[in-house]
């Protein structure tokens, strides 16, 4: 047969075969790479060995206090005659924030003044004339009693020599009787109108309680005006114009400015991790890319049963501006760190929470178990204290690996 006539037979005969053949190309090629496969091993991602900085935190969320709020009252009873101030408001110390009706106030106030201004001019008269007059008449008291020994002198000479009458006598020695009462009258009179007399202490009495009725109408007409102890941000606002308010009922609700509270519940696990003082980093839900640092102040002694959690509070001196009373949070507490330790996914530690934990290490081009120390666990990180070096490539367990077979590794 012509060497054309086989040609085209034998073409005919891979054609008509070509699907048969292709599958039996496929299959070699299959197990061809099957063979270099088992030889080679597969590709696996791995993970190096590294050293870094672990930081263990628990983490938990709550809300935005102050360590305390202040309740605004008025001290007396009085009609609103005008709210001041918005719910919300920023205010600072000594800002009116309620105006209540004053005439009332304003009147006894002019009465203190009159009472005052009365016995004022009491005291001023005690001294400008009381005082003068008393001693002009101690003046004329002792004139008199001058006269009165003068006259009783001369009575009793002339009753002695025989020249003068017995009635005389009497009548001068009446007379000098009743100029020393008169004498003793005047310096009672000048004593009591002077500093130090029941006159003019008195005076001096009714004055001081005259000032003090003044003094307290105007502490009184002051309470009219409620204003901020303190600066803050008023939370609650309990009165509108025309109440009528009594003393300690509260109108508005002030939270201070300044240091702030998180409160959190931590679950009760993780109570023997905590201690006062230790650092934490915060966020709001609302601005979670602006994270500001807290530090552990309070760990309530007593733990919430029907919850399982612990109350904590953690103080930040330096709040954001953003952050606002009752806010959501979320913190991250910081309850242990290593510097510069060999770390690894805790992904890749085979039977971490028993005592013989172990990785695959890749050597050689192949898995190889190696038994490990490990220290501290921090979210999906552990710590190595021994068993491998840095660099070392460890396979993850989903990785379905056993000790001794070949891979490749790739970087993950």
């Amino acid at each position: 047969m012509p060497p054309t006539s086989l040609l085209l037979q034998g073409g005919r005969w891979f054609w008509a075969r070509k699907w048969v053949i292709a599958g039996v190309l496929v299959l070699g090629i299959a197990a061809g790479l099957g063979v270099l496969r088992w030889l080679v091993g597969p590709e696996v991602a791995v993970y190096p060995v590294l050293r870094s900085d672990l930081v263990k935190t628990v983490v938990a969320s709550g809300h935005v206090e102050t360590p305390f709020r202040v309740e605004i009252a008025s001290q007396i009873t009085a009609t609103v005659a005008e709210v001041l101030v918005e719910e919300g408001q920023s205010v600072t110390a000594g800002q009116p924030l309620v105006a209540l009706d004053q005439r009332e106030l304003q009147a006894a106030v002019v009465q203190a003044l009159a009472t005052s201004a009365q016995a004022d001019a009491r005291l001023r008269q005690m001294r400008e004339l009381t005082l003068p007059a008393a001693e002009e008449s101690l003046k004329q008291a002792k004139a008199t009693l001058l006269n009165a020994e003068a006259a009783f002198q001369r009575a009793q000479e002339l009753a002695t020599s025989g020249y003068g009458t017995r009635a005389v006598l009497d009548a001068a020695t009446k007379d000098i009787d009743i100029a020393k009462t008169q004498v003793r009258t005047a310096e009672l009179q000048v004593f009591t109108s002077t500093a130090g007399g029941a006159d003019f202490v008195m005076a001096e009495t009714q004055l001081e309680q005259a000032q003090a009725s003044l003094n307290e109408a105007k502490a009184r007409r002051g309470y009219a005006t409620i204003t901020s102890p303190r600066d803050g941000v008023l939370i609650t606002r309990s009165v509108e114009r025309g109440t009528v308010v009594a003393p300690g009922q509260a109108l508005l609700v002030l939270a201070p400015t300044g240091a702030v509270q998180l409160v959190l519940a931590i679950d009760e696990k993780n109570i023997g991790l905590l201690s006062l003082g230790q650092a934490a980093l915060a966020s709001a839900d609302a601005y979670a890319d602006q994270r500001f640092p807290a530090i552990l102040s309070y760990i309530n002694p007593s733990v919430d049963i029907s919850r399982a959690s612990i109350e904590v509070k953690l103080t930040t001196t330096k709040p954001p501006a953003y952050l606002r009373q009752d806010m959501t949070v979320s913190v991250d507490i910081e309850v242990a760190r290593r510097d510069g330790v060999m770390v690894v996914p805790a992904r890749t530690v085979h039977d971490s929470l028993t005592a013989a934990p172990w990785v695959l290490v890749v050597r050689n081009g192949r898995a190889q178990a190696q038994t490990v120390h490990i220290g501290l666990r921090a979210a999906d990180s552990i710590e190595i204290l021994s068993g491998v070096a840095p660099g070392e490539r460890l396979v993850p367990i989903a990785a379905g690996i056993r000790a001794g077979q070949r891979l490749r590794p790739v970087a993950s």
